[in-house]
């Protein structure tokens, strides 16, 4: 009954948003573990070390897994873009189709590639062995570039021409290469690195933690979390080029994000706070900043959301802007926790310590997976529903291009119940694998029914 009384928009807009969201995070991984893997198989040729040809091995049997259920998950997507939005499509396809096109062309060479890779291990030379992931990581970043671009011609449409409701003179090009995909495909694919990165070496923190202090475990941290430690700062000098860019290309989502609620000069920044009657309540109000970041000056001009219609503001600007300052916030801890660990390896190559202990540092590594996937989504809440309403900004409303059929309910529904259970699955999937790989076993005996058989050498620990 609750359901039923919630509009079309609405449900599509929550089908399609939950079904994203599980999928994105299967994507992330998709597209930067296997240079994860890549870099401890390095590691193990070039230096005929044991530990990291193990750890990439049993990475890429978890690669494995969840290239697999991240197609599963992803094609859904696919779907959802014609049934929930035929507006969309019937008049943009031939547009936003291209992107999408080209990303199935990558796909198939990361399942390639993939395959290859898996049953390569005793199989092939192993540098030749090595190498035959080298596409599977290209793919994966060459896969979200063309998939963020029809997440960015959403944001900035270019390349075509649009008469009496039929786009015509369509620039391939253009399309791809639109104006908000210099600063989104970055932005995603360092994000992608950093939930996997620090993602992955959360789970040897938690190892660790529990009393599993080998170097096994010790490397199994280090590789994945230089990965996202590289990663962090970048990422913060991308976030920022996007937001100033952002401010110009969607002044309107720019005014959500950051409380900008009168067109004016010398605006503050806001940290927290909730927008309540046209006016911010609670928070931390630094007075001029925002003018400062947006254009190195208290004089800068930004558009306020009074300038911006009613029917065409971003629903609900608490949420984007508390989204967005979670996601800054997350990045500059990741940034802070990287930088404590670079330094006390240039100075003594070894793990930071509080009051001779490393737990503190551990306990942080071991929630820093968690934080970074937390950040990521907060940061698709802030490029989604700020864009609102607009499903292609000032072209077509999101009303204009949702589904008429119904339905809806049932399909949202389905999706509230598969999904879990689907992440659920993936999860205690792991969870055997791990268990079995604490466990010694035969070097002889038949391993997980996705992997190459055996291992390189027993091991009494897990992942």
């Amino acid at each position: 009954m609750l359901l039923s009384a919630i509009s079309s928009v609405a449900q599509a807009r929550s089908q399609m948003g939950t079904t994203l969201a599980f999928h994105i995070v299967f994507a992330c991984f998709g597209v930067a573990l296997p240079t994860v893997v890549m870099l401890a198989h390095y590691r193990g040729l070039r230096h005929g070390d044991a530990d990291a040809l193990l750890l990439a091995r049993r990475w890429s049997k978890v690669m494995a897994v969840l290239v697999a259920v991240g197609a599963v998950s992803g094609t859904l997507l696919s779907f959802e873009m014609g049934l929930l939005w035929p507006g969309l499509m019937g008049k943009f396809g031939a547009a936003i189709g291209i992107p999408f096109s080209i990303e199935g062309i990558f796909f198939l060479l990361e399942a390639v590639f993939v395959a290859i890779y898996l049953f390569g291990w005793d199989r092939l030379a192993p540098w030749w062995h090595f190498w035959s992931l080298l596409p599977v990581a290209i793919s994966g970043i060459l896969g979200a570039w063309s998939v963020v671009a029809a997440n960015s011609w959403m944001n900035q449409p270019t390349g075509f021409r649009l008469s009496h409701g039929h786009v015509y003179r369509i620039d391939p090009f253009a399309v791809f290469f639109n104006n908000a995909s210099w600063y989104e495909v970055p932005h995603m694919v360092l994000a992608a690195y950093m939930v996997t990165g620090f993602g992955v070496a959360s789970v040897y923190a938690v190892g660790m933690l529990r009393g599993r202090r080998d170097r096994y475990h010790r490397l199994g941290l280090l590789i994945p979390f230089s990965v996202g430690a590289i990663c962090s700062p970048l990422q913060i000098g991308i976030g920022d080029t996007a937001a100033r860019a952002i401010a110009s290309q969607q002044p309107a989502k720019f005014a959500a994000m950051e409380y900008v609620l009168h067109t004016r000069t010398h605006v503050a920044e806001y940290l927290g706070g909730v927008l309540l009657n046209g006016r911010v309540v609670g928070g931390l109000r630094i007075p001029d900043l925002d003018s400062l970041l947006v254009g190195f000056s208290p004089n800068t001009r930004l558009i306020g959301l009074d300038s911006v219609p009613s029917a065409f503001r971003p629903p609900f600007p608490t949420l984007i802007h508390l989204s967005f300052d979670l996601m800054v916030a997350i990045g500059f801890a990741l940034v802070f926790w990287s930088a404590w660990c670079a330094w006390t390896w240039w100075r003594r190559r070894g793990l930071p310590t509080l009051r001779r202990s490393t737990t503190p540092f551990l306990v942080g590594v071991a929630v820093s997976g968690a934080a970074a996937t937390l950040a990521m989504e907060a940061g698709w809440v802030v490029t989604e529903v700020g864009r609102q309403p607009w499903i292609v900004y000032k072209v077509e409303l999101v009303s204009q291009a949702v589904t008429t059929s119904g339905g809806v309910t049932f399909t949202f529904l389905a999706v509230l119940v598969i999904y879990p259970l689907l992440t659920a699955a993936t999860i205690a999937t792991l969870v055997v694998m791990a268990r079995r790989w604490r466990m010694r076993v035969d070097a002889s005996a038949p391993d997980v029914p996705y992997g190459p058989p055996g291992e390189p050498h027993p091991s009494e620990v897990g992942p």
